[in-house]
């Protein structure tokens, strides 16, 4: 790889550390509740090692080499450097690379996907090695990870037979797509769910399925789909091979969550909270995804608690495959203020969703009314921190037992010191500072409530049965004639579009979003505007805010587009430059990249504020309601094509003229230092402690986390 394109993986310098404010909401708590969170947050952040062992071989010791120099020089980075002979300018590109490294959990951005690498050279990284035995040990065991870049496939997460990296897939570099996917297919007909699951091919005729679990034999009862553990295949692409269930995948990390969750169980508020985290005890001890379905199913009916969390194997973003899930877990405290606006908005939905473009046949019977909550995080363990959350991610229990929504307030609030906005014009740069906060929150809330849980799936729900009439099918109002495709039994939405779902769905959900963010009583519930008509007023701000916000996001987000393998790396990256081609092709002249020159080095997006509730409005519904119709009957060929064509990056004007400008412009995504909670085992009681927004307070925060 040559200098010119290496520059673009090099580490942020300097990244952009925040904090993570806690403290006002955290110490109102009962300290029965702190206690609850405390275990939450210990049980959430003893599963970060798992997220370490799924994004690449060399994370995890990166991880340790970090920890081994803060424990083994106790803080004082100054005798450190003068013990390693390296320079101010040495040290700070260390800590830059491990601020980035730790705030992304793994040495691959969480956005994106793409390697980073430290800007100094290996023999700084060498030096500080050999300041102490543990620290060299752990440095070796990198096996030259932190700085290796001459395979560029190497420096982007995907399937390992097309030359990237995964551990989804661990110590199996000759496995193909296509083994996966029969696989994956194998393990549906079976039953068994794959979000806590690793696949190896151990052999050329045995491929080993890991289950996530504390115990490392089939447990007592059978496991989610009996005791058997070895099965031989008699047909299709895995004719002839053996698939076998090995149980104990993390089991170190799973004994220690699960130890956690039963200690939360204990100081749970109500019995739900209670019960949900037996669940959660029993599914990371044993590896049952039944189990965690249960959980779930107590977590939906845990309404209004003063104390939100989830944990486990959830978004399947980084999978290749798009089925298996990566750990996280979070531990959060209500706002109660800006709870009562999202209530109100749930309280709305019902009238919102059937403004949406299609009919009543593609919607669910009954809109299943969610908690909707403004969190603010105490502890999030996983490869980064979200603006927000709809989950659970299971169709049956989000189609006909419902789902929640959360609003990460501390998240959405953080800002970083003199963050630069490029792509916005002059004029238009004070009200997009003023009111971009406000944008995103009514976009955020849209987006998880009325997006993600908007939507039928017209399926054969098991043999015979349909959840729609099979003799008068509804009418697809893409073709005005009868749908001819729908899901059948076993099938979910995830197994049917694969590693493009993750994506497809962000796009239709942020495209509700902005559809019913041109309800101007919907911004009146966040404050803005007294519900009528105004374009030209407060509310239209923050709606021209949010459309202004939606191109621009679109715009930077061909950083995330490789132009070697001509592929996108983020799902949500990829839905955004989608919509941003949907505004540009909406014509009249409601949205244009405006420049001078081949250099774009002036481009910036030019919007006509005064169409957004007519032309752009149809654009964003006309696009909207394919997908949703794609998505609703199973037409998985059709979806891919339509949603693949809006996702196409011409090569020469955008893969390299924008992109080039983009990656000028490029500004470091921000890294959260979180706060970290104790427990005096005699008095009960716990306290929190906060962190500086610096590279050294970012590690000593996770040394003292002790994982």
């Amino acid at each position: 790889m040559d200098a010119q394109d290496l520059q673009h993986y090099l580490a942020d310098a300097p990244p952009s550390v925040v904090r993570l404010e806690i403290e006002k909401h955290f110490e109102p708590l009962a300290d029965k509740q702190k206690r609850y969170a405390h275990f939450i947050s210990r049980a959430s952040f003893e599963g970060a090692r798992i997220v370490l062992r799924q994004i690449s071989p060399e994370s995890e010791p990166i991880f340790d080499f970090i920890l081994a120099l803060y424990r083994s020089s106790g803080g004082d980075w100054k005798a450190l450097q003068s013990k390693a002979g390296i320079t101010d300018e040495d040290l700070d590109h260390f800590f830059n690379y491990a601020a980035q490294f730790l705030g992304n959990n793994g040495n691959y951005k969480s956005f994106g996907d793409a390697k980073f690498i430290p800007r100094c050279p290996e023999s700084v990284f060498a030096a500080l090695a050999a300041t102490s035995p543990g620290a060299q040990s752990f440095y070796q065991a990198t096996a030259g990870g932190i700085f290796s870049a001459d395979k560029s496939g190497l420096l982007h997460l995907g399937y390992p037979d097309q030359g990237h990296t995964t551990t989804y897939y661990p110590n199996s570099p000759n496995i193909t797509k296509t083994e996966i996917e029969a696989v994956s297919a194998w393990m549906e007909k079976k039953g068994l769910l794959p979000e806590n699951t690793r696949l190896v091919k151990s052999q050329a005729d045995t491929f080993e399925i890991l289950i996530a679990s504390a115990d490392t034999t089939v447990p007592s009862e059978g496991g989610d789909i009996g005791k058997e553990t070895e099965f031989k295949v008699d047909d299709g692409v895995l004719a002839g091979k053996t698939l076998k269930l090995v149980y104990g995948d993390h089991a170190k990390e799973m004994a220690a969550v699960a130890a956690q969750a039963k200690k939360a169980a204990e100081n749970g508020d109500n019995e739900n909270q209670q019960k949900m985290f037996s669940e959660y005890t029993k599914s990371f001890t044993n590896g049952s995804l039944l189990a965690f379905k249960d959980s779930q199913r107590f977590w939906i009916r845990d309404k209004g608690p003063m104390v939100e969390s989830n944990i486990g194997f959830i978004e399947t973003y980084r999978d290749p495959a798009g089925i298996r899930g990566e750990w996280e877990g979070f531990a959060a405290v209500v706002n109660l203020e800006r709870t009562r606006a999202f209530g109100a908005l749930v309280e709305a939905a019902p009238s919102l969703i059937p403004l949406l473009p299609w009919s009543k046949d593609f919607e669910k019977d009954k809109f299943l009314s969610p908690d909707f909550t403004s969190l603010e995080v105490l502890a999030f363990a996983g490869s980064g921190v979200p603006a927000g959350i709809n989950i659970p991610n299971y169709d049956d229990i989000r189609q006909t037992e419902g789902f929640k929504n959360v609003s990460l307030g501390n998240v959405l609030s953080a800002k970083a010191p003199n963050e630069k906005i490029p792509f916005i014009a002059e004029e238009d740069l004070e009200v997009y500072q003023k009111y971009r906060d406000g944008a995103f929150e009514v976009q955020v809330g849209l987006h998880e409530l009325t997006g993600h849980g908007c939507g039928k799936l017209l399926q054969e729900t098991s043999p015979g049965t349909f959840n729609f009439d099979k003799e008068n099918p509804p009418i697809s109002p893409l073709t005005n004639k009868p749908v001819t495709t729908w899901y059948k039994p076993g099938q979910t939405w995830g197994s049917v579009f694969g590693s493009l779902a993750g994506a497809y769905e962000e796009c239709r959900a942020e495209l509700v979003a902005m559809f019913l963010s041109c309800e101007f009583p919907v911004l009146k519930i966040f404050g803005f505007g007294d519900g009528s008509f105004d374009i030209d007023g407060e509310a239209g701000d923050v709606l021209y805010a949010s459309y202004l916000g939606m191109a621009r996001a679109g715009l930077v987000a061909l950083e995330m587009w490789d132009p070697k393998s001509r592929k996108w790396g983020q799902p949500h990256s990829q839905a955004r430059f989608s919509i941003l081609q949907c505004f540009l092709q909406a014509g009249e002249d409601f949205c244009k990249l405006d420049y001078h020159g081949d250099d774009l080095k002036d481009a910036v997006i030019r919007l006509d504020r005064s169409k957004i509730p007519t032309v752009g409005r149809k654009a964003v519904g006309d696009y909207l309601q394919k997908l949703h119709i794609y998505k609703s009957t199973a037409d998985v060929e059709g979806g891919t094509k339509f949603f693949g064509d809006m996702i196409y990056v011409d090569p020469e004007f955008w893969g390299k003229k924008v992109r080039d400008e983009v990656l000028a412009n490029k500004q470091p995504r921000k890294v959260f230092v979180q706060a970290n909670t104790f427990l005096d085992e005699a008095t009960g009681k716990v306290t929190l402690k906060h962190y500086d927004a610096t590279p050294k307070g970012m590690i000593q925060s996770w040394a003292e986390r002790q994982v």
